[in-house]
Protein backbone atom coordinates (compact mmCIF):
# COMPACT_ATOMS: atom_id res chain seq x y z
CA UNK A 1 0.00 0.00 0.00
CA UNK A 2 1.12 3.91 -0.89
CA UNK A 3 1.93 6.06 1.82
CA UNK A 4 -1.22 8.00 2.33
CA UNK A 5 -0.11 11.97 0.67
CA UNK A 6 -1.14 15.48 2.27
CA UNK A 7 -3.21 15.97 -1.03
CA UNK A 8 -5.00 12.62 -0.14
CA UNK A 9 -5.97 14.12 3.24
CA UNK A 10 -6.64 17.21 1.78
CA UNK A 11 -9.39 15.49 -0.37
CA UNK A 12 -10.54 13.29 2.44
CA UNK A 13 -11.44 16.45 4.42
CA UNK A 14 -13.08 17.90 1.75
CA UNK A 15 -15.22 14.46 1.04
CA UNK A 16 -15.96 14.43 5.17
CA UNK A 17 -17.13 18.01 4.83
CA UNK A 18 -19.78 17.59 1.77
CA UNK A 19 -20.85 14.02 3.76
CA UNK A 20 -21.14 16.09 7.07
CA UNK A 21 -22.70 19.78 6.00
CA UNK A 22 -24.67 17.96 3.05
CA UNK A 23 -25.22 14.41 3.63
CA UNK A 24 -27.96 12.58 5.67
CA UNK A 25 -28.19 12.15 9.26
CA UNK A 26 -24.62 10.57 10.58
CA UNK A 27 -24.67 7.15 11.89
CA UNK A 28 -23.75 7.13 15.96
CA UNK A 29 -22.29 4.19 16.94
CA UNK A 30 -23.54 4.38 20.95
CA UNK A 31 -27.36 4.78 21.12
CA UNK A 32 -28.74 7.97 22.03
CA UNK A 33 -28.54 8.47 26.18
CA UNK A 34 -32.21 9.35 25.92
CA UNK A 35 -33.35 5.80 24.34
CA UNK A 36 -35.23 4.86 27.44
CA UNK A 37 -36.15 8.49 28.70
CA UNK A 38 -40.07 9.21 27.80
CA UNK A 39 -40.74 11.95 25.92
CA UNK A 40 -42.18 14.88 27.97
CA UNK A 41 -45.26 17.16 27.42
CA UNK A 42 -43.70 20.26 27.23
CA UNK A 43 -45.47 23.68 25.91
CA UNK A 44 -44.89 24.94 22.67
CA UNK A 45 -42.55 28.07 24.37
CA UNK A 46 -40.53 24.96 25.75
CA UNK A 47 -40.44 23.02 23.11
CA UNK A 48 -39.05 26.02 20.82
CA UNK A 49 -36.30 26.78 23.43
CA UNK A 50 -34.94 22.92 24.07
CA UNK A 51 -34.77 23.25 19.66
CA UNK A 52 -33.03 26.49 19.84
CA UNK A 53 -30.17 25.01 22.34
CA UNK A 54 -30.14 21.65 20.83
CA UNK A 55 -29.81 23.37 17.35
CA UNK A 56 -26.66 25.44 19.06
CA UNK A 57 -25.08 22.21 20.36
CA UNK A 58 -25.48 20.90 16.69
CA UNK A 59 -23.92 23.25 15.59
CA UNK A 60 -21.23 23.34 18.32
CA UNK A 61 -20.45 19.22 17.02
CA UNK A 62 -20.36 20.81 13.46
CA UNK A 63 -17.32 23.11 14.90
CA UNK A 64 -15.82 20.12 16.31
CA UNK A 65 -15.59 18.11 13.85
CA UNK A 66 -14.27 20.76 11.41
CA UNK A 67 -11.43 21.78 13.96
CA UNK A 68 -10.34 17.95 14.85
CA UNK A 69 -10.28 17.16 10.86
CA UNK A 70 -8.24 20.75 10.20
CA UNK A 71 -6.30 19.77 13.43
CA UNK A 72 -5.64 16.23 12.07
CA UNK A 73 -4.37 17.75 8.29
CA UNK A 74 -1.59 19.53 9.62
CA UNK A 75 -0.58 17.27 12.42
CA UNK A 76 3.37 16.65 12.24
CA UNK A 77 3.20 13.38 14.55
CA UNK A 78 1.45 10.66 13.29
CA UNK A 79 0.50 9.84 17.18
CA UNK A 80 -1.27 13.62 17.10
CA UNK A 81 -3.08 12.88 14.25
CA UNK A 82 -4.78 9.74 15.64
CA UNK A 83 -5.74 11.71 18.17
CA UNK A 84 -7.65 13.81 16.63
CA UNK A 85 -9.17 11.82 14.42
CA UNK A 86 -10.09 9.53 17.24
CA UNK A 87 -11.61 12.87 18.90
CA UNK A 88 -13.69 13.44 15.97
CA UNK A 89 -15.00 9.79 15.15
CA UNK A 90 -16.01 10.10 19.25
CA UNK A 91 -17.97 13.58 18.53
CA UNK A 92 -19.53 11.87 15.66
CA UNK A 93 -22.20 10.62 18.61
CA UNK A 94 -22.82 14.10 20.07
CA UNK A 95 -23.40 14.94 16.37
CA UNK A 96 -25.98 12.11 15.43
CA UNK A 97 -27.26 12.66 18.88
CA UNK A 98 -28.19 16.28 18.71
CA UNK A 99 -29.46 16.25 15.41
CA UNK A 100 -32.27 13.40 16.07
CA UNK A 101 -33.01 15.49 19.13
CA UNK A 102 -33.25 18.67 17.27
CA UNK A 103 -35.75 16.98 14.78
CA UNK A 104 -37.95 15.71 17.75
CA UNK A 105 -38.80 18.76 18.91
CA UNK A 106 -39.91 20.06 15.70
CA UNK A 107 -37.03 22.69 14.87
CA UNK A 108 -34.01 22.44 12.33
CA UNK A 109 -30.53 22.62 12.44
CA UNK A 110 -28.52 25.87 11.75
CA UNK A 111 -28.84 27.15 8.12
CA UNK A 112 -25.27 28.51 8.81
CA UNK A 113 -23.42 25.16 9.03
CA UNK A 114 -21.45 25.24 6.10
CA UNK A 115 -20.15 29.09 7.66
CA UNK A 116 -19.48 27.01 11.07
CA UNK A 117 -17.53 23.92 9.19
CA UNK A 118 -15.58 26.25 7.37
CA UNK A 119 -14.36 29.06 9.82
CA UNK A 120 -13.70 25.88 12.53
CA UNK A 121 -11.85 23.80 10.05
CA UNK A 122 -9.40 26.77 9.18
CA UNK A 123 -8.85 27.52 12.84
CA UNK A 124 -7.93 23.81 13.32
CA UNK A 125 -5.61 23.70 10.41
CA UNK A 126 -3.88 26.67 12.07
CA UNK A 127 -3.80 25.55 15.51
CA UNK A 128 -1.78 22.13 13.66
CA UNK A 129 0.72 24.28 11.85
CA UNK A 130 1.86 25.55 15.58
CA UNK A 131 2.83 22.64 16.50
CA UNK A 132 1.72 19.75 18.10
CA UNK A 133 1.59 20.78 21.72
CA UNK A 134 0.08 23.77 21.37
CA UNK A 135 -2.41 21.73 19.05
CA UNK A 136 -3.39 19.64 21.65
CA UNK A 137 -3.51 22.41 24.20
CA UNK A 138 -6.13 24.02 21.81
CA UNK A 139 -8.08 20.31 22.03
CA UNK A 140 -8.15 20.80 25.60
CA UNK A 141 -9.21 24.55 25.66
CA UNK A 142 -11.94 24.43 23.02
CA UNK A 143 -12.98 21.12 25.53
CA UNK A 144 -12.96 23.04 28.67
CA UNK A 145 -14.98 25.62 27.35
CA UNK A 146 -17.29 23.22 25.90
CA UNK A 147 -17.95 21.63 29.56
CA UNK A 148 -18.78 24.81 30.93
CA UNK A 149 -21.21 25.73 27.76
CA UNK A 150 -23.44 22.85 28.17
CA UNK A 151 -23.31 23.34 31.46
CA UNK A 152 -25.04 26.66 30.90
CA UNK A 153 -27.67 24.44 28.89
CA UNK A 154 -28.24 22.05 31.00
CA UNK A 155 -29.85 25.15 33.36
CA UNK A 156 -31.54 26.64 30.59
CA UNK A 157 -33.18 23.84 29.54
CA UNK A 158 -37.04 23.60 30.65
CA UNK A 159 -37.04 21.47 33.40
CA UNK A 160 -39.37 18.58 32.09
CA UNK A 161 -37.37 18.31 29.09
CA UNK A 162 -35.63 14.83 30.34
CA UNK A 163 -34.35 13.49 27.34
CA UNK A 164 -32.48 16.73 26.12
CA UNK A 165 -30.69 16.59 29.24
CA UNK A 166 -29.96 12.93 29.33
CA UNK A 167 -27.93 13.79 25.97
CA UNK A 168 -26.05 16.79 27.23
CA UNK A 169 -25.26 15.00 30.76
CA UNK A 170 -23.27 12.35 28.69
CA UNK A 171 -21.50 15.14 26.01
CA UNK A 172 -20.45 16.89 29.13
CA UNK A 173 -19.10 13.84 30.71
CA UNK A 174 -17.44 12.46 27.19
CA UNK A 175 -15.84 15.86 26.69
CA UNK A 176 -14.43 16.51 29.98
CA UNK A 177 -12.28 12.70 29.26
CA UNK A 178 -11.14 14.53 25.87
CA UNK A 179 -9.97 17.43 27.62
CA UNK A 180 -8.59 15.51 29.87
CA UNK A 181 -6.49 13.32 26.95
CA UNK A 182 -5.32 16.19 25.35
CA UNK A 183 -3.71 17.27 28.87
CA UNK A 184 -2.17 14.03 29.44
CA UNK A 185 -0.53 13.99 25.61
CA UNK A 186 1.21 17.05 26.07
CA UNK A 187 -0.77 19.94 25.73
CA UNK A 188 0.27 23.19 26.24
CA UNK A 189 -1.83 25.47 28.18
CA UNK A 190 -2.71 28.49 25.96
CA UNK A 191 -1.95 32.28 26.49
CA UNK A 192 -5.19 33.80 28.27
CA UNK A 193 -5.66 36.29 24.81
CA UNK A 194 -6.37 33.23 23.06
CA UNK A 195 -8.72 32.01 25.47
CA UNK A 196 -10.53 34.87 25.47
CA UNK A 197 -10.62 34.96 22.00
CA UNK A 198 -11.76 31.05 21.45
CA UNK A 199 -14.95 32.48 23.97
CA UNK A 200 -15.49 35.40 22.16
CA UNK A 201 -15.60 33.66 18.87
CA UNK A 202 -18.01 31.11 20.69
CA UNK A 203 -20.41 33.30 21.34
CA UNK A 204 -20.94 34.82 18.42
CA UNK A 205 -21.57 31.24 17.35
CA UNK A 206 -23.86 30.71 19.94
CA UNK A 207 -26.24 33.38 19.82
CA UNK A 208 -26.58 33.52 15.96
CA UNK A 209 -27.19 29.87 15.72
CA UNK A 210 -29.90 30.65 18.27
CA UNK A 211 -31.93 32.16 15.53
CA UNK A 212 -30.71 30.74 12.39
Amino acid sequence: MRDISSADRLIGSLDQAIRLVFGPRPHAERSTPAVSVPESDLSAEERDLSGRLMRINHAGEICAQALYQGQALTARLEHVRDKMEQAAQEENDHLAWTEERVHELGSHTSYLNPVWYGGSFAIGAIAGLAGDRWSLGFLAETERQVVEHLGEHLERLPAGDSRSRAILLQMREDEGKHATTAVESGGTPLPRPVQRLMRLTSRVMTRTAFWV
